[in-house]
């Protein structure tokens, strides 16, 4: 007896391609799987009405022998991607020239409708610090051609490394122009600090200036986060800039929920129900990300703190402040809150905070890393409001957390430690002591405060609070309220930030200009005005 797939592919046989098109065409389909003979390692050959490769092509997590090529099926990306519920065919290419006339490697992998038809290539066997290009194709299409590159050897010398710092893009309150100048950068690998969508819903239920609109609700269930990433990966300014260059991505609280502190929202929602959220939003973020298999999410949990190392230059520790986080004290806010001194709190959790320490002690690179979401400087608004000093959501609501991170990295002696940060919407540059209250406290770090890509809207100069902030927190040395990104330069001598602005983004292609720099030397502890 004949079953069912194997009569399906008979009447195929029977119908010329030209017939199999029009009855899809006249369906709505997008995409449609050729007949039994195109199926090749379980997956089949498609044709496409629509460009599948609407959402662009990305690499990341780059090792000195190999790079994450990332990029998903999607003729109809806003509305569940348009692609039927069978595994796909796609073939990879990596090459020596942009022109792939020397193609070192290529291979085939299968884009599943279980992963909303994203496909993670794990490519190994390359050659360090080197850049290389790449593509897919899948049935009678092409992608876009992306650029990569691949971290220095292991402790190999390295005289520069250029990356990029960004996070923050809000579609509706601006243009995403920062990440075509981040694209215009060419930098060896840029990271991400979170916020790479935000979940509101179309008028985002704020007061901001609105220059585009999200499609649909706040969104809650699997298709509702891949629609809204389908809507921001389609921004041709974001496709641009993750063509140029490798991301090292990390999540905030948007990509699940505003300010979400572990099994907890911000709207009091039973955990088991939120957890439910958190494993769509955790999903779609895994499918959308040039990530490695080893950030495989397992239901409510997904492991994202992992560590780069660049050669001998750079000891790179992505952190996660997000998932295991204790709740905000005080319900959130800024506040003067005695119960957020709990020893107990924790901003990490025990496991990673566990492992970052072990990556202090044993960083053996010229510059010691930590990029994470949220800022951990003190940010004392006591001139402004003696009553209201704190922001509870950042490391100010978790001090004894930042001590015992501080504390570590002075034991430790890591080699000149700098810290990465977002999610706060302006530029800062500040150094980070064990005493914030004490001038004469030692500085044991510097901390670089990306702004947003977007969110906020324009901006301006500096925040309307500046003068009370700056009186208060001397150790807070660069501000800018502009959007943009940091452009940071590594050497053995120096860590360089250009604080990189753009005057609007409620306009498209703008100009980017540099607000500011800071310089670190090796070997010395605080930032310099360049």
């Amino acid at each position: 007896m004949l079953n069912p797939t194997g009569l399906y592919d008979r009447v195929l046989r029977r119908l010329s391609r030209r017939d199999l098109m029009k009855a899809a065409w006249a369906l709505g389909a997008s995409a449609v799987a050729l007949p039994v003979e195109a199926r090749r390692q379980g997956g089949v050959s498609m044709f496409f009405n629509a460009y599948p490769f609407s959402l662009g092509v990305a690499s990341g997590d780059p090792l000195a022998d190999g790079i994450v090529l990332w990029t998903r099926l999607a003729p109809q990306p806003l509305t569940g991607g348009g692609m039927p519920m069978v595994p796909v065919t796609v073939q990879w290419e990596l090459a020596a020239d942009s022109a792939f006339r020397n193609v070192v490697q290529k291979g085939e992998t299968l884009a599943r409708p279980e992963l909303a038809h994203s496909v993670h290539v794990e490519v190994t066997g390359l050659q360090p610090a080197r850049e290389y290009w790449y593509r897919f194709r899948a049935g009678n299409e092409v992608s876009q051609t992306g650029r990569t590159r691949t971290a220095p050897a292991a402790g190999a010398a390295v005289d520069r490394l250029r990356f990029g710092v960004c996070g923050c893009s809000h579609y509706e309150t601006g243009y995403f122009t920062a990440y075509r100048r981040i694209a215009q950068e060419q930098f060896d690998f840029v990271i991400h600090t979170g916020d790479y969508i935000y979940e509101s819903r179309a008028d985002g239920g704020r007061n901001e200036a609105r220059v585009r609109q999200h499609t649909g609700d706040e969104i809650y269930t699997l298709v509702d986060y891949r629609n809204r990433y389908g809507l921001y990966k389609s921004d041709l300014d974001l496709i641009a800039a993750h063509r140029s260059a490798p991301f090292i991505v990390s999540w905030d609280d948007h990509e699940v929920e505003n300010n979400y502190a572990g099994d907890l929202d911000e709207n009091g929602t039973p955990a088991a129900i939120f957890l439910l959220r958190r494993a769509a939003a955790y999903q779609a973020y895994y499918e959308h990300m040039p990530l490695r298999m080893s950030a495989w999410p397992t239901g409510p949990h997904m492991r994202i703190y992992r560590r780069l190392q660049f050669g001998s230059l750079i000891d790179l520790s992505m952190l996660d402040t997000r998932q295991w986080r204790s709740d905000q004290a005080c319900n959130d806010g800024t506040k003067t809150c005695p119960a957020s001194l709990d020893p107990a709190r924790t901003m990490l959790g025990a496991e990673q905070e566990k492992w970052v320490f072990d990556n202090l002690a044993t960083a053996k690179a010229q510059w010691t890393v930590l990029s994470q979401q949220v800022y951990s400087f003190a940010r004392d608004f006591v001139k402004i409001n003696p009553d209201a000093r704190f922001s509870q959501d950042v490391w100010d609501g978790y001090p004894a957390a930042r001590q015992r991170l501080y504390s570590r990295i002075k034991e430790t002696k890591a080699q000149n430690p700098i810290v990465i940060s977002g999610d706060v919407h302006v530029h800062y540059g500040a150094d980070l002591k064990l005493d914030f209250a004490d001038p004469k406290s030692e500085v044991i770090a510097t901390e670089f405060t990306n702004t947003s890509v977007s969110a906020g809207g324009d901006g301006a100069e500096v925040s309307a609070n500046w003068e009370g902030l700056r009186s208060a927190n001397s150790h807070i040395r660069y501000h800018s309220a502009r959007r943009g990104y940091i452009a940071c330069t590594a050497t053995p001598a120096t860590m360089r930030a250009d604080f990189r602005i753009l005057d609007r983004v409620t306009a498209a292609e703008a100009p980017i200009r540099t607000g500011g720099s800071l310089v670190v030397e090796a070997g010395k502890r605080g930032a310099n005005t360049a």
